[in-house]
């Protein structure tokens, strides 16, 4: 899922509020005497309460409480389809579907949205053939089709739209607003639980010199070398990231001081191009802006110390 969660959460309350709106609306001018008005009520009852709570709870909620929101909603269209009275009723029901099917394609990540795309058909048509109404085969099928068409393409888009939104295009590592918003979470996961978490700032030495001597071509791939070796050697919950030029900086959870420099000694051994590293652990009300300040300062100190023993 996109990692600010408040726009999917306003949408989907959005999406909520719209369905309970239209439930209610029908319940009060239904159009055939058997309209199940009683689950129409319900129905929208749940719907403007349930984009309410979406709503209020937008900076809370979980991942896994948007995925089962949204599977809820699909169970809630999926009984509305079983309790119509007509075919257009059943069919008219395709517009919310899809848009269900998009929203999961959009915010979600592609196998999840499959997933949710495939509950969807699943649910709506038992709920479809359940009902009195039929010979609307046709109309249900390029329904389910659209579906399930839409979703894949929406969800192929987004994951493109997302890779290159977050990843820096030369190196394939996070780029620097990516790997901010992410150490944030990580830092205030490790002010809640009070794990260690460490930062390090790693500047390339003399990496003007390649460009200048070798070409910028050639300083592009001692990048994409470097940015390659170091994320084989790191851990799948480490995060790695282009600060700009020739710095990368690295979030190292449930690592201390310690930790983190067997971890940069691993790295160093990756390639034989020599970088300065400076390093910072998080402490009790740190911001990100100042864990990475004292590592930079960290950094400054090993530079300037470098430059005198030379």
């Amino acid at each position: 899922m996109l990692v600010d969660r408040r726009t999917p959460a306003l949408l989907l309350a959005v999406l909520y509020a719209i369905c309970g709106a239209l439930c209610v609306a029908t319940a009060i001018w239904p159009l055939h005497p058997d309209t199940p008005t009683a689950l129409l009520w319900s129905l929208g009852l749940v719907g403007g309460g349930g984009g309410a709570a979406i709503w209020l709870l937008r900076r809370r909620l979980s991942g896994r409480a948007m995925h089962v929101a949204v599977a809820l909603a699909s169970v809630l269209v999926s009984l509305l389809a079983w309790q119509s009275a007509t075919r257009v009723g059943i069919v008219g029901l395709g517009p919310a579907l899809i848009a269900i099917g998009l929203y999961a394609a959009h915010f979600f990540d592609l196998t999840a949205a499959r997933l949710h795309a495939a509950l969807l058909v699943v649910l709506s048509t038992a709920g479809a053939i359940a009902a009195v109404p039929d010979e609307f085969a046709v109309a249900w099928t390029a329904i389910m089709v659209s579906i399930i068409a839409f979703t894949e393409v929406q969800g192929r888009l987004a994951r493109t739209l997302r890779t290159a939104a977050t990843t820096d295009p030369l190196t394939g590592v996070a780029n620097r607003r990516a790997w901010e918003a992410e150490a944030a979470r990580y830092l205030a996961h490790a002010a809640r639980t009070g794990e260690p978490l460490s930062f390090a700032l790693l500047d390339l030495d003399d990496f003007k010199e390649v460009n200048d001597r070798e070409g910028h071509g050639a300083g592009d791939a001692l990048l994409q070398e470097l940015a390659a070796g170091w994320s084989a050697r790191l851990r799948q919950t480490d995060l790695l990231g282009r600060y700009g030029g020739d710095e990368f900086v690295l979030c190292l959870p449930a690592t201390d001081g310690e930790g983190a420099r067997q971890v940069l000694q691993q790295l160093d051994a990756t390639h034989p191009f020599a970088w300065t590293v400076g390093t910072a652990t998080a402490q009790r009300g740190d911001t990100l802006s100042a864990v990475l300040g004292r590592a930079d300062a960290d950094l400054y100190l090993h530079k300037r110390s470098r430059r005198t023993a030379g």
